[in-house]
């Protein structure tokens, strides 16, 4: 006869149950999945674009009537800040003494490990080199660059021996112009210059500045696209004591839409106009 033996197979609990009776695996699953939420929440939330703006690029020009164009080398060190694709620095000059000064940076794909193109923008680099800020108003303007409609930050920065100097500096995201503007440096470059705060570092000056933060809370609340390919433009020319304002001004602005030209936009690459 054969003798039945009597065993018990091991009961095997589900994956949830064995976590739930060891708190450090549901604590790594929590986290986890915390990082993994952050990390996925801006694709999916910054997905609008304005239905009435075409997607450009801006394209910059070397050849312009009546100007002289001369490239001049950006500084290793920018170069490594910026992480540009494309990058355009020179300078503007006519026969009638006038000077121009141009600069475009272009990242065709976004570079999540690389700092944001319009991080540093002069009201917190040019601060930092030396350069002050003069108060003046507007401090922001509109311009029309062919059918591609900005809205420009306006500076007037000082560096004593080197003069005055107008600034326009703004951008685009996905071929399109920003629903909010590029000043969240602005406030924090001021208190910077005028030494407010001597125990505070620039971090330290951005992280409690509301300016600084409003940019941030725009862009979230637009949820425009903030993580395309991105192009930042910035455009001077000097201004010395007791020239007009409004004479500088005007010429910035007729100069725009002749040293750059709209580009068509394809997956974030420059592409012919149909």
């Amino acid at each position: 006869m054969i003798a039945r033996v009597n065993s018990k197979m091991p009961t095997v609990q589900p994956m949830t149950s064995r976590i739930a009776n060891h708190p450090s695996a549901l604590r790594m699953l929590l986290f986890a999945t915390l990082i993994g939420g952050c990390w996925a929440f801006p694709r999916g939330w910054y997905t609008k674009s304005d239905p009435a703006q075409q997607r450009r690029w801006l394209q910059e020009k070397t050849e312009v009537p009546g100007w002289f164009y001369v490239p001049i080398p950006v500084a290793k060190s920018a170069e490594a800040v910026l992480v540009a694709d494309e990058l355009v620095n020179g300078e503007f000059s006519n026969n009638q003494g006038d000077l121009i000064r141009v600069f475009s940076a272009k990242r065709f794909q976004e570079k999540l490990n690389e700092i944001g193109l319009f991080v540093h923008t002069p009201d917190r680099c040019w601060t930092q080199t030396g350069w002050t800020l003069e108060h003046q108003i507007p401090d922001s303007v509109p311009a029309a660059i062919h059918t591609t409609r900005l809205v420009l930050e306006r500076r007037i920065f000082n560096n004593g021996a080197n003069g005055r100097e107008l600034v326009y500096f703004g951008g685009l995201v996905g071929g399109q112009s920003l629903p909010y503007r590029l000043d969240h440096n602005l406030s924090v470059g001021m208190r910077h210059q005028l030494r407010k705060a001597l125990d505070k570092s620039g971090a330290t000056l951005r992280a409690s500045d509301q300016r600084f933060w409003k940019r941030v809370w725009e862009s979230f609340w637009s949820r425009r696209e903030i993580l395309g390919p991105k192009q930042f433009i910035r455009i001077s020319t000097p201004l010395p004591l007791g020239a007009e304002e409004a004479t500088r001004d005007a010429l910035l602005m007729s100069f725009l839409p002749q040293w750059l030209e709209e580009r068509g936009y394809h997956s974030g690459q420059l592409m012919d106009l149909q």
